[in-house]
Parts: structure tokens; sequence; C-alpha cells
């Protein structure tokens, strides 16, 4: 597969019926050198930081799908700590990184509220593991999609967002309360941070790989 040819965004400037489209700005075209891809989902509840972390890493300008919340979601919507946010991700976040010169990652990130998770099913298809954001202030909102990830046999790691104001817990009391298997990674993050955004991703990459050894 070519996977140059399967990027979102075009690789050359369009002429349609007299209509200019613009190609892609060159930080944004892949690389040569690229030979694979791998899809990588990044889910969490509402407000943990999935649209915060696809942007501090992705090395292209992010697709973001986001709309301003509305009256029409109290009481729908779990809208913890939106008295600060304003907008919600309503089909999916788009960016990429890449790991090594022939390897990139696409990075989906799936909408936080529970009416849009019909979404999920096609963001699923194709993705080799998946990022799970956490918010210690309400793990309960991360039961449910942990449970769909395990369903589909998606492997994936826990990422625990770090905000100033949540609690923190031990790594083994975060596993039990999680009902996590014990080789499930577990890491603290801070999804604002390129930095530590990278660092998640690279811990999937790796648990990814061991699980790879573990079936030759």
């Amino acid at each position: 597969m070519d996977y140059r040819s399967s990027d979102p965004v075009g690789a050359a400037d369009l002429t349609t019926g007299g209509l200019h489209i613009p190609g892609p700005r060159a930080e944004d075209r892949m690389p040569d050198t690229v030979s694979s891809a791998v899809k990588i989902v990044i889910v969490g509840g509402f407000g943990v930081g999935k649209t915060t972390m696809v942007g501090s890493v992705s090395e292209i300008r992010p697709l973001t799908t986001e709309e301003t919340m509305t009256q029409a979601g109290i009481g729908v919507d779990d809208n913890y700590g939106s008295d600060t946010k304003t907008a919600t991700t309503v089909a999916m976040d788009f960016g990429r990184i890449s790991i090594t010169e022939e390897l990139v990652l696409y990075l989906f990130g799936t909408p936080g509220q529970e009416r849009f998770w019909f979404l999920w099913n096609g963001l699923f298809e194709g993705a080799l593991g998946a990022v799970v954001l956490i918010d210690t202030r309400r793990l309960e909102v991360s039961f449910d999609v942990i449970g769909r990830l395990e369903e589909r046999g998606v492997p994936f790691v826990i990422a625990n967002n770090a905000f100033p104001d949540g609690p923190s817990y031990p790594v083994d009391e975060l596993r039990v309360a999680l009902d996590l298997d014990p080789q499930v990674p577990i890491v603290e993050c801070d999804a604002r941070r390129r930095a530590s955004s990278r660092d998640v991703l690279l811990t999937l990459m790796r648990y990814l790989h061991e699980m790879a050894l573990q079936h030759v």
C-alpha cells in the first residue's frame, strides 16, 4: 500500500472546473522516506484532553470537529468542567506524527460525549492500538471506554492526564480501580506538552511490539 497516496491531504494543487484547490503546506506533506503507517485511536470521556493531545503532538495541522456547547446538552451530556470548556468534539480529531523516518502514526481522537459514541465503530476499524486518557477526578467515565476496547480486542495503554486539582493515586490503586490486567501499561502525562504526549505514544508502540513478540 502506498501510504503517501492515502494521506488525507492531497499531494499537489488541483484545478477543477476553474476552481483552484490548494495542496498542503510543505510541512504537512508525507516524507518520501515513509514506508508504513499505523492507525491509533485516542479515547476517553468528555473533557479528558483528547483534542489537546492530538493537537500538541501532531506534526501537521490537526483536523478538529469541535462545535460550541449549547444549553441543549444540559441533562443529556456529561458536562463536567463545562464552566471553562466551551466546545466539544462531535466527530473526530485527526493528526499525524513520525516515529521514525519510515513509520508514521495516524492519530484519531474520538468524541467524548456518549451520544456521539456510535461514531466509534468506524474510527476503531483498522486501529492497531489505543490510548485511553483518564481524569482521576472522575474515573467512572473511563469504565465504558475500556470495556468497549476490551470487547473489540484493541490493545491499549492508560494515560493519566494530570489535572492540577486531580487526586494522585499509586499505579497499583489505579489498576485495581479500573479493573485492568497486570500487563496493561499506566503512565502519567500532560496532554498539553508535546514531549509528554509523544512518550505516551511510544509506550503504546513498545507495548504493541511486546505483544507481537509473544505471538511469534
